[in-house]
């Protein structure tokens, strides 16, 4: 057995573990049927799917060439990580548009060669997003700015 993707591979085989996952957890609840759905049924039928997805993959990755696993980049998973945890911490104090403006600025620095203006841009839509969606649409209790 050759691997011809080892990135499909290891896709592969974590799509699999997690659906197993998911299905072992599931195992316990209603299954049903398509008439009368148990509370089991919809979650054992999507990590059924993920399971076949990944079996798929991985058939896939014995077949066909594909890329090399490449080397961890622990740039953009720290830059967003940080900026997660930062928006979680300042959204109570700064406000619903400043910590989201804040969290894409942050989280445009995972990669290098960030143009400055498409990230402004990006960030002032995204806070407006936010703030029509959560702030008008969905009633949530956040500050739209500080103090307020």
């Amino acid at each position: 057995m050759v691997i011809k993707s080892p990135q499909d591979f290891g896709a592969g085989i974590l799509f699999i573990l997690f659906g197993a996952i998911g299905l072992y957890i599931g195992s316990d609840l209603t299954f049903g049927s398509a008439r009368n759905m148990g509370p089991g049924y919809f979650p054992m039928i999507i990590c059924g799917l993920i399971v076949l997805i990944g079996l798929i993959v991985t058939a896939k990755s014995l077949s066909l060439e594909g890329p090399a696993i490449e080397r961890i980049q622990f740039r953009p998973i720290l830059f967003i990580l940080l900026a997660i945890a930062a928006f979680g911490l300042l959204i109570a104090q700064v406000g619903a548009v400043i910590s989201s403006i804040l969290l894409i600025l942050f989280a445009a620095y995972a990669r290098r060669g960030v143009n400055f203006i498409e990230t402004i841009v990006f960030a002032v839509c995204t806070a407006a997003f936010v703030v029509i969606i959560f702030v008008y649409a969905l009633g949530q209790p956040m500050p739209v700015w500080w103090g307020r």
